[in-house]
């Protein structure tokens, strides 16, 4: 028994040696590389000089970064909270497929298959002060005072980036109608006998039965709430004044400008963020698990 565990052990440890070799220097390395020149002044040429905690001080000393610690905040809640509930409702509403439920699902759907780059020029062409479809609709409802340059308007711009974003929701929910497709139907035929309306049926056997894929969403969503920059990268580049900018345009910006260092220390504090968000919503899913 003594050798075949040795055995057993020595194959686990073959078996798991090629991925953790591959999660250390993909992962591990870089992390830890990351840290350690955080802590220093470094152009990414000359050696670096270590400067203790200088860039968490320059940074949080920094307005520009609090507005985009605040306006990655938006994105990860707005994701979570306004994104994935509106995927669930969207999702539970094409499970009792209605008419043409197939095509809304790929309508819904498209988006995701569709490059950010383009989505966001679209978005631009949208929003454009002097020919956009936006303004054009507005005038033609007699609203013409309500047209403006919503991307370069300093009370608009972020809603209106911001907006862009929440309304996709197909990815999230396809996840969401994949596992509400999974639940034997025998459940809700138990309930109907019961008398449980179709809204009791949703709140009590559906709801609680994909809360797994519901946690998962949000995860997700936050996650790439907190690593925004492909669209503000394209549509505003953070402007005007700095009102739409976010963690990783500051990081990317600092980059082009040479402050390795300050970059590094700014994308420390996105992985603690990162963390954070995570270990906030399984807290969130599991004290909704212990209520029900």
């Amino acid at each position: 028994m003594h050798k075949n565990s040795i055995k057993d052990k020595i194959g686990m440890i073959l078996f798991l040696a090629p991925a953790l070799l591959v999660f250390t220097a993909f992962f591990i390395y870089p992390v830890g590389f990351l840290i350690v020149t955080s802590f220093t002044k470094w152009d990414g040429m000359s050696a670096p000089e270590f400067i203790g905690f200088a860039n968490y001080t320059k940074l949080f000393a920094d307005k520009i970064f609090h507005a985009s610690i605040i306006n990655n905040l938006g994105w990860v809640f707005a994701g979570g909270f306004i994104q994935v509930p509106l995927a669930v409702l969207v999702a539970i509403i094409l499970s009792k497929k209605p008419k043409g439920w197939k095509f809304l699902r790929t309508v819904y759907y498209f988006p995701n298959v569709v490059s950010v780059v383009a989505m966001s020029m679209m978005w631009m062409a949208i929003y454009n002060s002097e020919y956009g479809v936006l303004n054009a609709l507005l005038k033609l409802m007699g609203l013409e005072g309500a047209s403006r340059n919503w991307l370069g308007d300093l009370k608009t711009a972020y809603p209106a980036v911001l907006l862009y974003g929440v309304f996709y929701i197909g990815y999230f929910m396809i996840i969401i109608l994949a596992d509400i497709s999974s639940i034997p139907k025998t459940y809700y035929e138990a309930a109907e006998i019961d008398g449980a309306t179709k809204l009791k049926q949703d709140m009590y056997i559906t709801l609680p039965l994909i809360k797994g894929s519901i946690a998962t969403c949000m995860t997700l969503a936050m996650v790439y709430g907190l690593r925004q920059f492909e669209q503000t990268f394209i549509m505003t580049n953070g402007g005007p004044a700095n009102k739409t900018t976010v963690m990783v345009l500051y990081l990317y910006k600092k980059i082009n400008d040479f402050q390795y260092g300050i970059a590094n220390a700014s994308g420390v504090i996105l992985l603690i963020l990162g963390v954070f968000v995570i270990s906030a919503v399984k807290k969130l899913i599991n004290a909704q698990s212990y209520e029900m």
